[in-house]
């Protein structure tokens, strides 16, 4: 007979508020509604949450688009889990009889099962301690965006100090600390936006900024060492006009690719395409630990690396704001508050 794991807890509460829906859908169908708190396993933390990050990935989870979405684990007919989103921040309301890095009480950062509701589970390995000079919800949309832009360029990119980095969609969720973590890796970093976002992407530190409703960037003289795309639409051969002979270009989702394959088919043809060319082409899969979060503490413990958080939304207008969040108008992240 199996002994039950033995709980670590501060709370009595069973039931809570979430946004939930029970099968794929639009955005604007979900609803708020009172479930069960989330059951903690022996490696599982219980966050009570205080902040949730928004970003285009909770638009594929609760919309199920593309279908490669439910074939990676959130549920091929319908939503594994009701409960929407990921990024999360909040404090410790009970662990697992396997825990030994957090206890009820500590306040916390990072990735979680269902981060749209007053309780979300999360495993041990997939939190830290939340920077001590955030709010909430500023430590909220850090984990997922953060951890792909230092995977862009750090792992995919191979990024090294005094190499000449561009990087597209510069002031969206990825964009804008993908800038402030390649300056504070030492690195020349020119970033592409929209106009009303220039003054954010050059507060953030970019040595160059260029408005891409008036420039084109692929016509220009200039070369790169390393181009991180996040978001973009611009065809590969135009990419790679402005790569040096020997640069990566690491592209981060996009649009394209339809129903089936919507924003990897460019990362595939990447891919494809590098095995005959000198340049590196690679597309970016990341996943987050809190070794990476770690990492990300210290760049924000060292005033390197600051959130840009356009707006917070609470908890029953979350499809408000992931309505906001495909505008494109959205300066940095935006997070839901609980």
């Amino acid at each position: 007979m199996t002994t039950p794991a033995r709980i670590e807890t501060t709370m009595t509460k069973k039931t809570m508020t979430a946004i939930a829906r029970d099968a794929y859908c639009a955005p604007a169908q979900l609803q708020l509604r009172d479930m069960d708190v989330p059951a903690v396993g022996a490696d599982d933390v219980l966050v009570r949450v205080e902040a949730a990050g928004v970003d285009q990935g909770v638009w594929h989870v609760v919309t199920g688009l593309p279908y490669v979405v439910r074939a990676a684990g959130f549920g091929l007919r319908r939503p594994r889990n009701p409960v929407p989103g990921m990024d999360v921040a909040g404090r410790v309301a009970a662990v697992g009889a396997d825990v030994t890095r957090f206890r009820p009480g500590d306040e916390v950062y990072g990735t979680c099962d269902g981060a749209y509701a007053e309780y979300a589970r999360a495993h041990q390995d997939k939190l830290a301690p939340k920077p001590a000079s955030l709010s909430f919800a500023q430590a909220a949309t850090v984990p997922i965006s953060a951890c792909a832009a230092l995977h862009g360029l750090r792992d995919a990119g191979r990024l090294a100090a005094g190499q000449r980095v561009l990087i597209t969609g510069a002031g969206g969720g990825v964009g804008s600390y993908a800038v402030q973590i390649a300056k504070a890796d030492g690195a020349h970093v020119t970033g592409v936006c929209r106009t009303a976002k220039t003054d954010l992407v050059r507060s953030l530190g970019a040595d160059h900024v260029i408005d891409h409703t008036r420039e084109d960037f692929t016509t220009g003289a200039d070369r790169y060492d390393l181009i991180l795309d996040t978001a973009g639409n611009r065809r590969l051969g135009r990419l790679r006009r402005v790569l040096a002979p020997r640069g990566a270009l690491v592209i981060v989702g996009g649009p394209g690719g339809g129903r089936v394959l919507q924003g990897a088919d460019r990362q595939i043809r990447a891919m494809l395409l590098s095995l005959f060319v000198g340049q590196r082409l690679t597309g970016l899969m990341s996943t987050e630990s809190a070794a990476d979060l770690e990492t990300l503490t210290g760049l924000i413990d060292s005033g390197a690396l600051t959130p840009a958080l356009d707006r917070t939304y609470p908890l029953a207008r979350t499809p408000d704001a992931l309505a906001y969040l495909t505008t494109g108008q959205v300066a940095g992240k935006i997070a839901i508050t609980i």
